[in-house]
């Protein structure tokens, strides 16, 4: 069984329907979104930035229809980034160590980058594009940080809330799409390498806190932070 999608983890970023969706056809309006979302997808893996009136040219719907559904370019990136509707990474039958887990959490995460790379590459580059407006865009909302802090619960007898924090972090800064770009761009490695040594990555880094506990932060962990 794969990964969730069901309610009850606050580490993940939701989609929030308009009052506008919630109201008379729901269903074709949910076909209208589900058809902006999917143009929009597209033109991202193209390497485009879509604004909401380039998304309903390319969906074939009236711009004034399409910012009843997204009021700006950014609430239209962040349903079409792939990762917004996850809210858990672990599968349905849990391992009970944390190594088990990180090892389930950290392949599915690997292999979602790996599909959607174009995707992540474009939002990468996005949000390094604009300082002021980093905070708002999916990749930077942190939600990978929860699904790994989740995935790491088992070591709380073993490390501190911080502690678990500062590890998810060295895990999420290695396997992340940062990472990949790097490894192949620079480091001319396949996507099936990369696989393979981003996972023994996060096995390492899970080993060493366990060994020596991860250097300590005096930034707080925040509640409800999932991951980009």
């Amino acid at each position: 069984m794969g990964p969730s999608f069901h309610e009850g983890h606050s580490s993940t970023m939701t989609i929030v329907s308009t009052a506008y969706e919630k109201t008379g056809r729901q269903m074709q309006k949910r076909r209208t979104r589900e058809a902006l979302v999917s143009a929009a997808r597209a033109l991202v893996a193209e390497g485009e930035a879509p604004t909401v009136e380039r998304a309903a040219a390319a969906a074939g719907i009236s711009r004034t229809t399409a910012y009843r559904y997204f009021t700006n370019q950014h609430s239209l990136l962040a349903a079409a980034h792939p990762e917004t509707t996850l809210l858990s990474m672990l599968p349905g039958e849990l391992p009970e160590d944390a190594e088990g887990r990180l090892n389930q959490v950290a392949a599915t995460f690997i292999d979602q980058i790996a599909k959607t790379e174009p995707q992540q590459r474009t939002m990468l580059r996005l949000s390094l594009s604009d300082p002021a407006q980093r905070g708002e865009l999916p990749l930077r909302q942190g939600r990978a940080i929860g699904w790994f802090t989740e995935a790491l619960a088992p070591l709380k007898d073993e490390l501190s809330p911080t502690e678990i924090h500062q590890l998810a972090l060295a895990i999420r800064s290695a396997i992340g799409i940062e990472a990949r770009v790097w490894l192949t761009d620079i480091g001319g490695l396949s996507s099936s390498e990369i696989a393979a040594l981003q996972g023994w990555i996060a096995r390492s880094l899970l080993r060493a806190a366990q060994e020596e506990s991860p250097p300590s932060s005096r930034r707080k962990p925040r509640r409800g932070v999932g991951g980009g």
